[in-house]
């Protein structure tokens, strides 16, 4: 019996896998996830609605401190915020590049990114995401960036398995996003994230990712 009269239990959702069922599921989300790679060509081609509902339904399902769920997703597709936005991005990236050399710069290198922004307005959809901390009719939270993180990778996922492009993109700094998209100051960008469908002739850098034995470390035997 729980101690604390504000807790109250609920059944567990059943899920009834079996262990076979559970290796095959993985393997097909492997598969799926796989593939997915950061798009910079977008198309813009309309997306259902649904889709992007969908996803940050999914999103929204991530654990989170306290359960206090610390985010807010603002989906922008009026050509003119998008615009605005772009703009706001553009000058913060043109002042990076164009500034002192640093180790970041030569980490760019191999991606061939730049200042110019051009997904941000050819994306049919904008995601901008923002951690909730304490303010108006928000309670306070707790580990809100580790909450956020969790949600946004679901939300990324989720896309993809939509069969959607997506990229992460954080201008630093990202509070001129706040006065675009009229946002209190007590919720603050996280990432802002174009939703679409890859243009035709999209290209991605000829990169690897690292072998899963470079990732992972089993202290013990595996699980059987």
């Amino acid at each position: 019996m729980p101690c604390n009269p504000a807790h109250r239990e609920v059944p567990a959702p059943e899920r009834g896998i079996l262990p076979a069922e559970g290796r095959e599921a993985s393997r097909r989300f492997l598969a799926e996830m796989t593939t997915r790679r950061t798009i910079r060509h977008l198309s813009s081609e309309p997306v259902d609605p649904e889709l992007i509902e969908n996803a940050i339904g999914t999103a929204a399902t991530a654990p989170s401190g306290a359960n206090r769920q610390p985010w807010r997703f603002v989906v922008v597709t009026d050509p003119g915020l998008k615009r605005r936005i772009r703009e706001g991005a553009e000058a913060e990236e043109r002042a990076f590049y164009e500034g002192p050399h640093t180790e970041w710069h030569e980490a760019l290198a191999p991606l061939g990114t730049d200042w110019r922004k051009p997904h941000l307005t050819d994306a049919p959809a904008l995601i901008v995401v923002f951690e909730v901390h304490k303010g108006g009719d928000d309670p306070k939270p707790y580990y809100v960036k580790e909450s956020v993180g969790i949600a946004v990778g679901l939300l990324i996922a989720s896309l993809h398995l939509a069969g959607l492009a997506t990229l992460t993109h954080t201008p630093s700094p990202m509070r001129f996003l706040n006065q675009i998209l009229d946002r209190p100051a007590h919720e603050r960008p996280f990432v802002v994230i174009p939703v679409g469908y890859a243009a035709r002739d999209a290209t991605v850098p000829d990169i690897q990712r690292k072998p899963l034995d470079k990732v992972v470390v089993w202290l013990g035997r595996g699980v059987s």
